[in-house]
């Protein structure tokens, strides 16, 4: 059996990429590929597992039809759920069910797909397979038990017939009344990445074929002002494999030199990571003041009634709204719509006026 590399991508867009190479179902090489190596690794068949939180995934009963037909079905079906146009949104399948079962259904935004496709070829690859992170986690037997693993920030869970990546504090609510059981040993996790290598469970890709030869620097703009840094599994499984201190000191050295190439002056300081999240939390959003204006405008205008009251952009404290509307539901609305567009966007206040909500709000980038 030809080798299949696997590379999980991280949230920061000038981080390197932790990899496994997988041969005859064996993990043969593990480590890190960094961006832009003077030599390209060795070619081979390679599957990338993306951040499940940006993935919309559902299993839906379709009508008869060829993979199109489908497609167009599931974005009908959902576009109520969904704040970005079908024209701006991939839509894949999974393996055809058996008669009468619901079909796997995976959808993101062309710009993300774009984005990871491109931070691939900076580390001198090619996918050939897009999956998120929830669907390699292993579905659990019973309907009221969830099986859960971290990825860095997030956590990934999935159960019978659903499948989410969420943030820690939302696990409990999104969970109900079903039994959350997590899976931490690295050798399950690492088994559960292979198996996701060897049979991806759907392919993003396969929905557009477009996304492919994306330039590199849409993954800077989707990504590396996230301001994030990622301990993912596959760290983990390498670092119970043998890394010690020098290594720790190799990864401190590379983070480092990697803030001194996009932010010199920030380098001499003592935490130089720390000090570019704060600059990139108070950063302009992708796209510049007036792509995020005009991004946030046609969401508000999405919201019945809805109005934009106050848009403030500092230098030190980055871009801020006030909106007006009337259900505490509808800036989640907005929200929607701006992540479809590349946009972030985080409530800070809410204040009952007269029946109406005013909402504070702040705007920045997506991951």
């Amino acid at each position: 059996m030809k080798p299949t590399r696997l590379i999980l991508i991280p949230a920061l867009g000038n981080e390197p990429a932790p990899f496994l190479v997988i041969e005859d179902g064996v993990v043969r090489e593990r480590g890190l590929l960094e961006l832009h190596p003077e030599t390209p690794p060795e070619p081979m068949r390679t599957v990338a597992i993306v951040p499940g939180a940006e993935v919309t995934i559902r299993w839906l009963d379709l009508p008869d039809g060829g993979l199109t037909q489908q497609r167009a079905a599931a974005l009908w079906m959902l576009k109520d759920q969904l704040a970005a146009p079908s024209d701006r949104l991939a839509a894949a399948l999974g393996p055809i069910p058996a008669a009468g079962r619901p079909r796997l259904v995976a959808l993101a935004g062309l710009p993300l797909l774009q984005a990871w496709v491109g931070y691939l070829e900076a580390l001198g690859v090619r996918p050939d397979a897009l999956v998120p992170d929830a669907l390699i986690v292993p579905e659990p037997e019973a309907d009221a038990r969830l099986n859960a693993v971290a990825f860095g920030s997030a956590t990934a869970l999935r159960g019978r017939g659903f499948a989410a990546s969420v943030q820690p504090d939302l696990v409990e609510l999104v969970a109900g009344a079903r039994y959350v059981d997590p899976i931490i040993d690295p050798a399950e996790v690492e088994r559960a990445l292979v198996a996701a290598a060897l049979a991806p469970p759907i392919n993003l890709l396969a929905s557009q074929e477009r996304v492919r030869g994306a330039g590199r620097r849409g993954w800077a703009l989707a990504s590396a002002m996230a301001g994030l840094l990622v301990v993912s599994p596959l760290v983990l499984i390498a670092a119970a494999a043998g890394r010690d201190d020098a290594d720790a000191r190799a990864a401190t050295a590379i983070a480092r030199a990697g803030v001194e190439r996009v932010a010199p002056d920030l380098a001499t300081l003592p935490d130089p990571v720390e000090a570019l999240r704060r600059r990139v939390r108070a950063a302009p959003p992708p796209g510049g003041v007036i792509g995020a204006t005009a991004a946030l405008f046609a969401a508000v205008e999405q919201v019945e009634g809805a109005e934009l009251d106050l848009l403030i952009v500092d230098p030190a404290d980055g871009m801020k709204a006030s909106v007006t509307h009337a259900g505490y539901q509808d800036t989640r609305t907005i929200a929607r719509a701006m992540r479809a567009n590349g946009f972030e966007v985080t409530e800070t206040a809410a204040l009952d006026d007269r029946g109406r909500i005013v909402s504070d709000i702040t705007i920045g980038s997506a991951r």
